[in-house]
């Protein structure tokens, strides 16, 4: 149905014999290039293990079985990751790099960032990371991608841009962060800058890290100047404070300038009003839609969770309206655990 599960969140492991060679090739990072204690720092990211019920909304896509990493941000045991490894998850296991081993539950998740909260239920045996921003990173930056495991596991990188990012799954980051080279255990890892601070949580391997180059592979972290906005929420109640977008449950491609449905999601909003694979979407409230980010931010400009939106598109060599009754994302994940 979509990229998603084959590929990011999905057991990486299974990837590791092809990305392998890139990670031996990829220079690790030195005490004398930074200005912090390099192995303490770096241990402050754990290894994430997750399962996930059969039955669960998420499984369908991403699997039942998650790895990837998680980030230690405070003295509270609060960890932050990315939320595909842990949203609708029964049981989380951390490892920390000395091998302690912890059982930890989710506490907050946000479909918007793509951030995701977790909790541990006793505490963990190694120092936090300081919450640094992205705002002020820009191209040519050198960082640290660090997932679990410390210095020999990270390496060092640099940004090669800063844009906007369109995921096909109803998706947007407006200044998404992509580095290089690739590393291949993102999902999870820590972009740290030179002074020690966390700036990121990786998301995906992306083809075209550099803007306009489709051989260009690296990897795309979420800023973590996105958290703190909505960080107390999450941890008090589980979510960010609503209203919340519409969601309609499709996945979107863009290809040969135009904008083809590559997935439905069963039960979903676009599945219930008839939405199928390879129609066309040529327009939103008869409004012309050119651009994936464009067609979102359309979507999301119409009001919340719960509208009733018609989609113009293309099936067959005919035109058609299709009305879809909207949801949020939120109604379909399992509930968090009580803390």
């Amino acid at each position: 149905m979509t990229e998603i599960g084959k590929i990011n969140g999905h057991r990486p492991s299974g990837l590791l014999h092809l990305l392998d060679p890139s990670l031996k090739l990829a220079p690790h990072p030195k005490e004398d290039e930074v200005d912090f204690d390099l192995e303490l720092g770096l241990s402050a990211v754990v290894r994430l293990s997750s399962n996930v019920p059969e039955e669960a909304f998420s499984a369908r896509v991403l699997g039942t079985e998650r790895e990837g990493n998680a980030i230690l941000l405070g003295k509270d045991n609060i960890l932050v990751t990315i939320g595909y490894l842990v949203v609708d998850a029964h049981t989380i296991t951390l490892q920390a790099k000395g091998g302690q081993k912890v059982q930890a539950e989710i506490i907050g998740y946000n479909h918007e960032s793509g951030l995701a909260l977790i909790h541990t239920l006793s505490a963990l045996d190694i120092p936090f990371i300081k919450q640094g921003t992205a705002d002020d990173l820009e191209e040519n930056e050198p960082v640290i991608i660090a997932p679990y495991g410390g210095v020999d596991h990270a390496i060092s990188a640099c940004v090669v841009s800063r844009r906007e990012f369109a995921g096909s799954w109803e998706y947007l980051l407006d200044r998404a962060i992509f580095t290089s080279p690739i590393h291949p255990n993102w999902s999870g890892a820590a972009l740290i800058r030179r002074n020690g601070t966390l700036c990121g949580v990786g998301s995906l391997w992306i083809n075209d890290a550099e803007e306009g180059k489709s051989d260009s592979p690296g990897n795309l972290f979420v800023p973590i100047d996105l958290l703190e906005p909505i960080y107390d929420d999450m941890v008090s109640s589980g979510l960010a404070q609503g209203p919340y977008r519409p969601w309609l449950g499709m996945y979107t491609a863009e290809a040969m300038n135009s904008l083809f449905v590559s997935g439905v999601i069963p039960d979903a909003p676009a599945d219930l009003a008839g939405v199928e694979v390879g129609d066309v979407i040529a327009g939103l409230e008869d409004e012309p839609i050119d651009s994936l980010s464009g067609m979102y931010r359309k979507l999301w400009s119409l009001g919340n969770a719960g509208i009733t939106v018609m989609l113009n598109i293309k099936r067959d060599g005919e035109d058609m309206d299709v009305s879809v009754k909207s949801d949020s994302r939120y109604n379909l994940m399992s509930k968090r655990s009580n803390h």
